[in-house]
């Protein structure tokens, strides 16, 4: 196995070039969790796993409460099945409350204040109600429960996310609502613990590998014990391979990737393919840091990938009769490139219903 065997093979267990499912909320499902703290970059992350959605079928599935959208794991904002949400939310908050805790101290939100939060906060959205920031604000407030730190709030609707409190409601226009988990999911799973660390380790090295353990703790934001115990529990339906004196993971049960050389993607910001690794040797390489936007971060930027590598990276301006997109690329396109580029371009503005252009 060679780092191209393994940008495949990620390329093709992520679902970007085989379309397995149908709907966003099996694509959420397969890969465990979707990072989505910005909302539409997620929504076209779920997209591009998909055939022929638009937009706004991924509105209407998240509306519609089939995918939820929580803090967990690292932790940020992520796109989960309403199936999975209590056992993930079990498995991966002690670890967000641990990484928490200095701004707990900070911003004088203890046990006690944070329990009374969430009773207020339940007591505000029982029997299907959906509230906006700024009106649960108001509700905290006339409770008696400082939010004029912007921040304080900001962790009083994590802390309740992390109880299992609440989660994602349906946007309001765009703004973003919160609703009772209990109302939202139903019928979600609880897991014990080792079922839990079992049942993700599954996912991410199904869906993720070939992957390394140093990659899954990062994904995961599990200790290293906790994820090394996960990987032990699974690693019989798995197989693996060393590159270069690292172990890399993953399942038997999918089939080799074919040759994706001809083959370009338009990825968002915070993909999976990206995100989902420490070592992201494999698919970028570092020597082009210094093209990426002023922050030179890859997870922040949007990228194009070709042949399995990221070979740059893209801009979409929106206007009201098209989406202008704007590549930034490492090396020029031969003639061949530029025309599967425009394929991908195309095919991102008809998740947007929307025509192209393509600025060069």
């Amino acid at each position: 196995m060679t780092n191209l065997d393994i940008a495949y093979q990620r390329l093709h267990n992520q679902l970007i070039t085989q379309r397995t499912f149908e709907k966003p909320g099996d694509v959420v499902q397969w890969l465990g969790a979707v990072q989505a703290q910005d909302y539409a970059a997620a929504k076209w992350a779920v997209g591009l796993r998909l055939q022929g959605v638009t937009s706004d079928d991924i509105e209407q599935a998240f509306a519609a409460g089939a995918i939820l959208r929580t803090h967990l794991m690292r932790p940020t904002w992520h796109f989960v099945s309403p199936a999975d949400i209590r056992w993930l939310l079990a498995l991966t908050a002690p670890r967000v409350y641990a990484a928490s805790a200095y701004w707990y101290r900070r911003l004088e939100l203890d046990d006690a204040t944070c329990r009374c939060s969430n009773a207020v906060l339940a007591n505000a959205l029982q029997g299907g109600k959906q509230l906006t920031r700024p009106e649960l604000v108001s509700v905290l407030q006339q409770a008696g429960i400082a939010t004029d730190d912007l921040q304080r709030f900001t962790y009083l609707m994590m802390r309740a996310e992390l109880d299992g409190i609440v989660c994602s409601g349906a946007r309001r226009g765009k703004q973003f609502t919160y609703a009772l988990l209990d109302e939202r999911a139903p019928q979600a799973r609880t897991l014990d613990h080792d079922e839990a660390l079992a049942e993700l380790s599954r996912r991410y090295f199904t869906s993720h590998g070939p992957a390394a353990l140093k990659d899954y703790i990062w994904w995961s934001g599990l200790t290293a014990a906790d994820a090394s115990s996960g990987l032990e529990m699974v690693k019989s339906k798995l197989i693996h391979e060393a590159v270069d004196g690292q172990t890399y993971w993953f399942s038997t049960a999918t089939p080799p990737a074919k040759d994706l050389s001809s083959t370009v993607y338009l990825l968002p910001n915070f993909d999976e393919y990206i995100v989902g690794y420490t070592d992201r040797s494999a698919v970028f390489d570092a020597s082009h840091t210094k093209k990426l936007d002023p922050r030179g971060n890859i997870l922040f930027n949007y990228t194009i990938v070709m042949d399995g590598r990221v070979v740059g990276t893209w801009k979409r301006t929106l206007k009201k009769d098209a989406v202008i997109i704007t590549p930034s690329l490492f090396t020029p396109l031969n003639t061949a490139e530029t025309r599967a580029f425009a394929v991908s371009a195309n095919r991102y503005g008809a998740f947007l219903e929307s025509s192209v252009n393509t600025t060069f």
